[in-house]
């Protein structure tokens, strides 16, 4: 039997969207609330990372302990996450037991955000903004983040920082909670082996009661600067280098050619950066990326080499850079839009994946698009698409950040 794709909406504004697929062994289900750092005043920086760490300390009927348990006897694998634009809940498990951990994770929802649990996490958080503070390339991307993205929401770092974290009181926590987790901005995602018409019922029975609420998004205009910025970390025993520009956002067109671009030049093994790079030993590391967010978004073009081959691997960096679209031949497109299509369909045979990717379109406010369907548009980019999206985004950086070894230099920043 094939995938069907089914969705509704409770009266309380709450959406219900599923990939219901018979002949799967397993199911996944999650709640997706569009609210990330992006959605956070500047001041509570870090507090939709913080409050996902909350959800996991208790409810009025449960404590932490045994929210735990609860999931482990029922065999169900759970976990959540933040990102800029979302924060998910979810589990995956068999499909005799969906029922039974949707009950818990709704449970989780609607937490009781205790003071005292409040002050332990905040430690926890603050140790984990230390952790990754000590990490060369976290460090090299979060300031490219702040760079390009200067003045604009999607600046703002999805741990926080010392000082927010630190400042954060739970009475503000709360307030953002209940602004943000309101059921009109929430969707319950699911797939696999599962009976709609029941994950219907078990939704409004445990969801319904849930509040509407006035939740919205701020969209300013976003104008990026030139920057080039090094930074001088104790721990780092190689230079880090990260080129970034603006590209296309999730409902731009333009988004299936970007991700061919980025897939032809550094995506693994046979890219462009790898053959220039890897290969010849001028760099340890070597990739490019391209992020889609609400309304924007970047390349990052990342390489990790040793000190005296700096100047040489930004050369060799730009120069791809500048000839890639004129670079790329039918076969190029060809073996990009094979891979890619691969690796779709990989993770689409997972319900999990396939639930994270319902949770997707639902936080970016995108229509339903089968994995078929859009395997097919990765397909139909021609050559003139890639030149299309140059011309519209062209590959030029406009933020460089190094991260280098502390001895070598002090921390300098140019605009």
């Amino acid at each position: 039997m094939s995938i069907e794709y089914r969705s509704t909406t409770l009266a309380n504004g709450l959406e219900i969207h599923a990939e219901i697929d018979p002949s799967a062994h397993t199911a996944a289900v999650g709640f997706f609330v569009r609210t990330g750092a992006r959605d956070e005043p500047t001041a509570l920086m870090g507090v939709s990372h913080f409050l996902e760490h909350m959800m996991f300390k208790g409810t009025p009927t449960r404590n932490a302990e045994m929210v735990n348990r609860d999931f482990d006897d029922l065999g169900a694998n759970h976990n959540a996450y933040t990102t800029n634009e979302l924060t998910a809940y979810y589990v995956h498990a068999v499909p005799d037991r969906l029922y039974a951990s949707l009950e818990v994770l709704a449970d989780i929802l609607r937490p009781s955000l205790r003071q005292a649990d409040f002050d332990e996490e905040r430690g926890v958080i603050l140790e984990e903004i230390a952790m990754y503070a000590d990490q060369p390339f976290s460090v090299a991307f979060e300031n490219m983040l702040e760079r390009l993205y200067e003045g604009h929401p999607l600046s703002h770092r999805v741990l926080g920082t010392t000082k927010t974290v630190s400042d954060l009181q739970r009475d503000a926590m709360q307030a953002y909670f209940d602004a943000r987790y309101a059921s009109d901005n929430t969707a319950l995602c699911a797939a696999g082996k599962v009976d709609f018409d029941a994950l219907v019922a078990h939704a409004n029975k445990l969801c319904g009661h849930w509040e509407r609420g006035q939740s919205t998004r701020a969209y300013p205009t976003w104008a990026p600067k030139a920057h080039e910025t090094t930074i001088a970390l104790p721990n780092a025993s190689r230079h880090y280098l990260i080129l970034s520009m603006p590209a296309p956002s999730v409902d731009d067109p333009h988004r299936y050619a970007a991700s061919l671009l980025m897939h032809i030049l550094g995506g693994g093994d046979g890219s462009r950066l790898h053959w220039a790079l890897i290969e010849t030993g001028i760099a340890e590391e070597a990739s490019a990326g391209y992020d889609g967010h609400d309304r924007a978004g970047e390349y990052a073009i990342c390489a990790v080499c040793d000190a005296d081959r700096v100047a040489e691997v930004h050369s060799i960096l730009t120069q791809e850079l500048t000839a890639l679209c004129a670079s790329i031949s039918d076969d190029d497109l060809e073996r990009a839009r094979a891979r890619i299509a691969t690796s779709a369909a990989s993770a689409g045979e997972r319900p999990s994946g396939r639930m994270h990717r319902l949770g997707a379109f639902y936080c970016y406010r995108q229509p339903f698009l089968s994995l078929d369907a859009e395997v097919e548009r990765l397909a139909a980019v021609s050559q003139a698409d890639l030149r299309a999206c140059v011309t519209a985004f062209p590959l030029v950086p406009m933020v460089q950040v190094r991260v280098q070894p502390q001895a070598e230099a002090a921390t300098t920043t140019t605009a």
